[in-house]
């Protein structure tokens, strides 16, 4: 089994050294982890859609690279290994994540990347969180015959603000509007858990038979913004 990332386009790929014990993954609000290295395999309920990987792993020193657990014509030295997924964060490359001997094969983005040196033979810790890249459907207000609103946008004089509402236009994502609204992207799943019955009515209305856990948004929706 190997964990490997590929950018989207273009770049080298990225294959972890060493395997974590255990995957995480988070599935709109819950999450379930996967034990990795026992079981070497990971299993979830058909259809399930995942938004969140995440798991903690260690990168070996030069020392240490003969380690049963660490795979030799993959090992790097660790700052290498820190400066590539450095560089994936900054350039916010799109990857594909891919665990193989799974179902996991995901476009992603690093989200957190966090990294500890320890002991004398220059292993280093991480912890690492990928969000799952979804694409961006845009739609105009004739295309679904939406008439433009005239009423103020309650919220709009302060971005920053918490709380109050949101009226979605053309282009918007969930995780757009929890950066603007709530200072982080990552907070996206407040506000669909706060309008989640709004939002699956508006899917239904568009004949989608659910909104994707909020992937689906349009112009027009009138959301609660949690404080």
């Amino acid at each position: 089994m190997d964990i490997k990332l590929i950018p989207v386009g273009s770049g080298a790929k990225f294959t972890f050294p060493s395997l974590p014990e255990k995957i995480q993954g988070k599935y709109g609000a819950k999450y379930q982890s996967f034990d990795i290295i026992s079981q070497g395999t990971v299993k979830v309920p058909k259809g399930t859609a995942v938004t969140e990987f995440s798991w903690e792993g260690v990168f070996f020193g030069k020392s240490k690279k003969m380690e049963p657990i660490v795979k030799q014509n993959s090992w790097k030295e660790p700052k290498e290994c820190v400066k590539i997924l450095d560089n994936f964060i900054k350039n916010e490359t799109v990857l594909n994540l891919i665990v193989t001997e799974t179902w996991i094969n995901v476009d992603v983005t690093i989200s957190s990347f966090q990294v500890r040196p320890i002991g004398a033979y220059g292993n280093v810790e991480y912890s690492i969180t990928f969000v799952q890249k979804k694409s961006l459907k845009i739609y105009t207000t004739e295309e679904f015959g939406i008439v433009k609103a005239t009423k103020p946008r309650e919220d709009s004089s302060d971005s920053n603000s918490e709380g109050g509402t949101y009226i979605v236009v053309s282009g918007d994502t969930l995780w757009g509007i929890a950066a603007k609204k709530l200072g982080s992207g990552s907070k996206w799943t407040s506000i669909y858990d706060a309008n989640v019955q709004t939002i699956e009515a508006e899917a239904k209305k568009h004949k989608k038979e659910s909104s994707d856990h909020g992937h689906w948004i349009w112009p027009g929706e009138v959301l609660t913004i949690p404080r």
